[in-house]
């Protein structure tokens, strides 16, 4: 399952996850996303949950905790944004361009460089070349991945237009507990990573004596994030990634000790990570 249309970007992470012959299951948002593997439409769901440009997406944090999904792999795209339109059409033609608003984000400088194009916000990548190319209008473009072109035999005008090279999402595959061991991802890589969520106390300190757990152990943490939890303003859930396997000794005994002083936690998956 995927958020989006056919050629979005998560359906060419499931690609290079997966294969070429992965079965996709759109969805348009990402509580449908979710549910369509809870209800057994899908196997797994391939689900962005960072961009170094544009920092987390938070509603897939939320959506972690609600549903008891685990995380069985990680994977790295490299984000690679195109003006694409109809076949035959020029950029001297294009007056119109349409995409997500974090894709025309992404491309502001193409977009400055180019002030006679007139930029509209559409609700997917790819979604908005599948528009371009269902529509008689030859002055319209979408930015999207190459995937989208394939998939809706549309032309590139002009590739990599985004402002930035290092442009990388990270995804998570997710699927129901009992999975996790049949999600084969073969060009993983040998390393692993573990996330976990917590809740403490709120009180002075909380925080600093539930991290110094993995300084005393010397487990390198990647990420920290922090949410609010419904119901308790100013109180919030925190979510870690750490480098090491849930059951290496070190990372053992950091979360025993960080169990010790918190509310509440989960751990979300241990994983491996794949470049795709």
């Amino acid at each position: 399952a995927i958020q989006g249309e056919l050629g979005a970007f998560s359906h060419e992470a499931a690609r290079g996850a997966f294969g070429p012959q992965v079965a996709i299951v759109p969805r348009r948002t990402f509580e449908e996303m979710f549910e369509a593997v809870n209800n057994g439409d899908a196997d797994v769901a391939v689900v962005p949950i960072e961009n170094t440009l544009v920092g987390s997406i938070i509603k897939n944090y939320d959506l972690l905790v609600e549903h008891q999904l685990q995380i069985a792999a990680e994977l790295v795209l490299r984000i690679v944004h195109n003006l694409i339109a109809k076949p035959g059409v020029a950029l001297h033609d294009i007056k119109h361009v349409f995409s997500h608003p974090v894709a025309l984000a992404q491309c502001e400088r193409f977009l400055k460089a180019n002030p006679g194009l007139q930029v509209e916000q559409a609700y997917d990548t790819a979604g908005s070349v599948k528009m371009v190319m269902e529509g008689d209008d030859r002055t319209a473009a979408g930015i999207a991945g190459v995937a989208a072109a394939e998939v809706y035999g549309a032309q590139i005008v002009v590739p990599g237009i985004e402002s930035h090279a290092q442009n990388f999402t990270r995804f998570f595959v997710l699927t129901p507990p009992g999975r996790v061991k049949q999600v084969q991802l073969p060009s993983a890589g040998p390393g692993r990573k573990t996330s976990v969520v917590f809740r403490i106390a709120n009180r002075p300190g909380g925080l600093y004596e539930a991290l110094s757990a993995f300084a005393s152990e010397g487990v390198d943490l990647t990420k920290i994030e922090s949410r609010p939890i419904e119901g308790r303003p100013w109180e919030y859930s925190f979510y870690l990634d750490l480098v090491g396997a849930e059951d290496t000794p070190a990372v053992q005994r950091a979360l025993a000790s960080l169990a010790k002083g918190t509310e509440s936690i989960r751990v979300l998956g241990s994983y491996a990570t794949l470049t795709v």
